[in-house]
């Protein structure tokens, strides 16, 4: 039988070992967890950019298909546009004079005309008819409306409707439509704001047409009364 002493000390070596041995395989777990961690990390990675590479490039596609439907989709000519209604006034001339001027067309659709031009823009207030005229040279369209027909939630519709540049927008008392729009030598009345020929006009007579001066200004004339844009 060993002494006591040395029985005791390989006990104590013993629990030595072990506590060694436990620690060695605590630091492999630790290092194992991390290296799980970051193998996790880096699929999670590779899965959102994966992701992204996919929504990306069907955002791309999507734009592709889009330009290609809209630049593959034929403008339609402007000599091409028919609209019911219509009528054009040949051979009107153009000069500046002073003064006031009697048109044949109300409101006119050319003609003599002011020196200085109608600032283009939403006017509450009937314009001048010589300066409006002028407007008309530069290629602006002329939407005019009954007061008394437009008012209201169809009259901010109206203001909604015309071009952002080169129109003018104005009232008419005892117009004989309810809208009227108008460019240089051409003329059309309309039902109403809703009246779907009014674009038909933009898109054949406005910055087009038979207006001599097509590009010239449309600011740095003068204003009429009531101008809100």
């Amino acid at each position: 039988m060993p002494p006591r002493d040395s029985q005791s000390s390989a006990n104590s070596s013993a629990g030595k070992d072990l506590t060694v041995k436990q620690q060695r395989d605590a630091r492999r777990a630790e290092k194992v967890a991390a290296m799980k961690k970051k193998h996790a990390a880096e699929k999670r990675h590779r899965m959102i950019g994966i992701v992204l590479g996919i929504v990306a490039a069907v955002g791309a596609l999507a734009l592709v298909i889009v330009l290609v439907v809209t630049n593959g989709t034929p403008r339609t000519s402007p000599e091409a546009i028919e609209i019911e209604g219509l009528q054009n006034y040949p051979n009107i001339t153009a000069g500046h004079v002073t003064g006031a001027v009697e048109y044949e067309q109300s409101p006119p659709v050319g003609g003599e005309h002011a020196a200085v031009w109608l600032n283009c823009g939403v006017y509450t207030e009937p314009v001048p008819n010589e300066n409006a005229v002028h407007a008309l040279e530069h290629g602006a369209v002329w939407v005019t409306y009954n007061p008394e027909l437009v008012s209201g939630d169809e009259l901010e519709e109206l203001q909604g409707t015309v071009p952002s540049t080169y129109s003018v927008l104005s009232p008419v008392v005892d117009l004989q439509s309810p809208v009227v729009i108008s460019a240089w030598a051409n003329q059309v009345e309309l039902d109403g704001v809703d009246d779907p020929r009014m674009q038909d006009f933009v898109d054949k007579f406005w910055q087009g047409g038979d207006a001599p001066e097509i590009g010239a200004s449309c600011s740095g004339g003068i204003d009429g009364g009531g101008r809100i844009a």
